[in-house]
């Protein structure tokens, strides 16, 4: 995978984002999103979330940085482009007694005013945009002066970044479309967001943890978009090869000796300030 990769003019971002919103909507990514919980909660308190803030989540997912805010008495809006993923939200939140407001929406294109939010936050979710530069700013004209965007997003380095990079050897990533791996680099962030903003960023793991090495296949292929299509696309033949170099990851990156699996995936903790 080649994270250096430019945009072309000639290439349909219309198009691609509607194979992306079909992607997570395959198999139900709120079963592995649940277990990213810590990420919202830690995320909340990096950005120093104050109670009775307004707080944008966006490419929410299954809201795992929407429970966090909501937990911390903040006036909540989640808002995913996939229904479902909003859905299970909403089942969340209900469950909790949590008064959170569930919107669709492109985090390309926020249905918003300019500096309408305290705090927007994004835990694995903008990073998969495909016009990165028009989603940061995006983040950047809800927010308001003073206010603060927070994120977490995958290095390119980590295990989930090494997934993506396996899977692009079966399924190729559209030409001519950035990684949303960038978004795990300091560099990229600064260009995104620019003199505007002060940018902090601290790496971080998260630990994956299942039963074994095919309890996590056996969950990814059911459940994890990506990794359901990526086995949906290829031929017999290829499906085989793909899990084998699956398998083979999960051993570099697997640290537990007892059977079981124990993966710390490192990604970005974000934290932008906006200046103007």
């Amino acid at each position: 995978m080649n994270i250096q990769t430019p945009i072309s003019n000639a290439v349909d971002l219309g198009a691609i984002k509607n194979k992306q919103r079909i992607a997570w909507s395959s198999g139900d990514y709120s079963v592995i999103g649940t277990t990213l919980q810590i990420v919202g909660e830690a995320l909340c308190e990096a950005v120093d979330l104050r109670s009775n803030q307004r707080v944008l989540d966006v490419a929410a997912g299954n809201g795992n940085a929407t429970l966090a805010a909501a937990r911390r008495f903040a006036y909540v809006i989640s808002t995913d482009y996939v229904f479902a993923l909003l859905e299970r939200g909403r089942e969340r939140a209900k469950a909790e007694r949590l008064p959170i407001a569930f919107q669709e929406g492109d985090a390309e294109a926020l249905a918003f005013e300019d500096a309408s939010f305290d705090v927007v936050l994004s835990t694995f979710g903008v990073m998969f945009t495909p016009n990165q530069e028009l989603a940061a700013s995006e983040l950047m004209r809800v927010c308001r002066k003073g206010g603060k965007i927070g994120m977490a997003n995958w290095t390119p380095e980590s295990f989930i970044g090494q997934l993506f990079k396996t899977i692009g050897k079966f399924v190729p990533p559209a030409p001519g479309v950035k990684s949303p791996l960038l978004w795990g680099t300091r560099a990229h962030l600064e260009m995104l967001f620019g003199p505007k903003a002060i940018v902090a960023a601290e790496s971080k793991n998260f630990v994956f943890r299942y039963k074994s090495p095919k309890h996590w296949i056996e969950t990814f292929r059911t459940y994890y978009g990506p990794v359901v299509k990526a086995f949906e696309n290829i031929d017999a033949e290829a499906r085989k090869a793909l899990e084998a170099d699956l398998y083979a990851l999960l051993d570099k990156f697997n640290v537990a000796k007892d059977g079981t699996l124990v993966i710390p995936s490192e990604y970005m903790e974000v934290v932008i300030i906006k200046k103007s």
